[in-house]
């Protein structure tokens, strides 16, 4: 028989504090009031806008969102902070985003029934890490005692596909025998959480995927690859300007273009059409039609636009178990949305049941994966 590539464990990561609509809007709220009263002559003057109010339902109208998890929840809140509150931590310690990866790695092992001695390279595979180098994958593969190598990745929400796309690669090629793709978004700290129409977009997670050859699989629950598929094309509709030359231009490293932005409508309209050809494309050249699919694992960035691809695809509205949603609970997680969907919603597949991960986000960039359960 011979061998395939699979996807043979997952593992999740969920942060213990979440922060509600409810909460987020009031203390937004509070925040504009506060920064309307102390510019008032200026608000008046017209030499800048005041801050408009938001509410619960205009969030879960525009996204679909209800809740985030956030890594730490102190400060977040704080109308004289509105960011979150991380601990320093030295050279020698743990770093946050690495903490958050071995956790989710550590549960896509035993999901997988591996050991650090099966895996031999590790891609942390992300929108943001923490520093520029050493490599937070480096450090994750020191901390699980895993020997070979390992390096970062950054390619926005798609991050996720385009990871495990170099680690389908690397078992088919023979230069690994087991992959470890991790995916700690930490993205509380490049939200504005001053913005009324981007601060309830993201939430923080860490998810997990081990790839494998067949031939070493010992899981309950894998899925060949039967192929992957990437894109991109630029675009500066979704975009963060954070980075070490504000050192050189005497910018304020933290303004608002400094931190996640975009243009929505035009993300919305440019992208849903874009992920449906994608996804379509990709199962016809492997002679699989869209009815074959049992699953679809979408990115969570929102959900008006999950429906509009899946409808596009389909010709109706796709049912929760045909495209289960976590965004309500989880928000926007960069790349990590389709793997949380396919970590919470994979075990139920039968032997020979079809399904695609599938992303896309700022680049613009897209990747899917078709899978079988084994």
């Amino acid at each position: 028989m011979n061998s395939s590539v699979v996807i043979s464990g997952v593992g999740l990561w969920t942060p213990e504090n979440s922060i509600s609509n409810e909460e987020l809007v009031e203390s937004y709220n509070a925040w504009a009031e506060y920064f309307n009263q102390q510019n008032q002559a200026a608000i008046e003057a017209g030499e800048i806008d005041a801050k408009p109010p938001s509410t619960p339902a205009f969030i879960e109208k525009a996204s679909g969102i209800k809740s985030r998890y956030v890594y730490s929840k102190e400060g977040v809140l704080d109308i004289h902070r509105m960011r979150p509150l991380l601990e320093i931590r030295d050279d020698g310690q743990v770093s946050h985003q690495a903490e958050m990866a071995i956790a989710a790695a550590k549960k896509a092992l035993t999901a997988a029934n591996k050991t650090a001695a099966d895996i031999d390279m590790v891609i942390v595979s992300c929108a943001y890490t923490q520093r520029s180098y050493p490599a937070i994958a480096i450090e994750v593969q020191a901390a699980l005692g895993i020997e070979g190598f390992g390096f970062d990745m950054l390619v926005a929400c798609s991050a996720a596909t385009f990871g495990l796309e170099r680690a389908v690669d690397a078992i088919k090629c023979g230069t690994s025998k087991g992959v470890l793709v991790i995916n700690p978004e930490l993205t509380s700290p490049q939200v504005n959480f001053m913005d009324r129409d981007s601060h309830f977009i993201f939430g923080d997670v860490a998810t997990a995927v081990v790839v494998e050859s067949s031939e070493s699989c010992t899981s309950a629950h894998a899925f060949d690859v039967v192929s992957t598929k990437c894109v991109t094309s630029y675009s500066n509709n979704i975009r963060s300007n954070f980075g070490y030359t504000t050192r050189a231009t005497d910018e304020d490293p933290y303004a608002a273009d400094k931190l996640f932005h975009q243009n929505g409508r035009k993300v919305f309209k440019e992208v849903c059409p874009m992920a449906a050809d994608h996804i379509e494309t990709h199962l016809r050249s492997n002679g699989i039609q869209v009815a074959d699919l049992k699953r679809w694992w979408l990115h969570q960035a929102n959900i008006n636009m999950n429906l509009l691809i899946s409808k596009r695809l389909l010709g109706r509205d796709a049912t929760l178990e045909e495209a289960p949603i976590v965004l309500d609970e989880y928000a926007n997680t960069a790349s990590a949305g389709s793997i949380i969907a396919f970590a919470k919603h994979h075990e139920d597949l039968a032997a020979g049941d079809i399904g695609v991960i599938c992303s896309f986000g700022a680049g613009y960039s897209i990747g899917s994966l078709i899978l079988k359960k084994r």
